[in-house]
């Protein structure tokens, strides 16, 4: 495993570690993420650190979600308990809606969550954080520039998916920005880019079944070659394409977001 020395910190391969350096570049996402004094705001994964002592100057005060043990330590040397919480662990498995737990019923959704999202468990992260979408007022997230073109991707190119799909149903996404490789220490051999993603009013949701929806566009993308008359025949037929006025010759990428939500409406419907 090949560790790269940062600022006496080993950036560790295995957690994704690439960490963030170039002070322009880190200005500039701070203005887009706008934090405003008293946002309860989580950081995942704040490595060394970059994002985080700008985001506690505006905010006051932040919660963090680190499983890195000496970045952990260091967190604790440099803040006190007044600026920071520390919650020690994976970021897959907390309860981002713990940090809602002293606020007032009517609030709305409060939280808002940051953070330069390591390669290796992007897509299970995002899928994690849409659980709490209700909670939540927007994230702002780095990633790898191909991950998010696959979330900001419209019907009928390449990137578009299920992730396109899932994401796209609970929010409203924007690309902000790319960051190039050398704004990082080690660089990464990739562009990354900044997306924001705002949840959708409940409202506005419209499928009667969520879990449907997600099988539907899972099976509809699983074989990306396929028609959707092959992909989907476990459950509508030639007679439920024809009653939702959708060509079952077409691949699932050529779908809008709301056929989808259609079709698994449809079946919700008929039981």
């Amino acid at each position: 495993m090949h560790d790269h020395e940062t600022d006496g910190h080993r950036a560790r391969k295995r957690f994704g570690q690439n960490f963030l350096s170039d002070p322009n570049i880190i200005r500039k996402i701070i203005d887009g993420i706008r934090p405003q004094a008293g946002d309860l705001m989580v950081e995942i994964g704040p490595g060394l650190g970059a994002m985080t002592a700008p985001l506690i100057e505006r905010l006051g005060h932040l919660h963090v979600v680190e499983i890195d043990r000496d970045l952990i330590a260091r967190l604790h040397e440099r803040y006190t308990p007044a600026q920071i919480t520390v919650h020690e662990g994976d970021a897959l498995k907390f309860d981002f809606g713990s940090l809602c737990a002293g606020l007032a019923a009517d609030a709305g959704p409060a939280l808002r969550i940051v953070g330069n999202l390591p390669y290796n468990i992007s897509t299970p992260i995002l899928f994690h954080l849409a659980g709490f979408a209700d909670r939540v007022r927007d994230m702002t997230f780095m990633l790898q520039k191909e991950v998010v073109m696959r979330m900001v991707a419209e019907p009928g190119t390449e990137e578009y998916g299920r992730l396109s799909v899932m994401l796209q149903y609970r929010f409203r996404m924007g690309r902000l920005f790319d960051v190039p490789p050398g704004a990082f220490r080690p660089a990464p051999k990739v562009m990354s880019s900044i997306v924001r993603m705002a949840p959708l009013p409940v409202d506005q949701l419209g499928a009667q079944d969520e879990a449907l929806l997600g099988r539907i566009v899972t099976a509809a993308f699983g074989q990306r070659r396929k028609t959707l008359k092959n992909t989907l025949r476990d459950f509508v037929g030639d007679a439920d394409f024809e009653a939702l006025g959708i060509d079952g010759s077409l691949r699932g990428e050529r779908l809008s977001v709301a056929q989808f939500v259609a079709i698994a409406n449809h079946c919700s419907a008929r039981g």
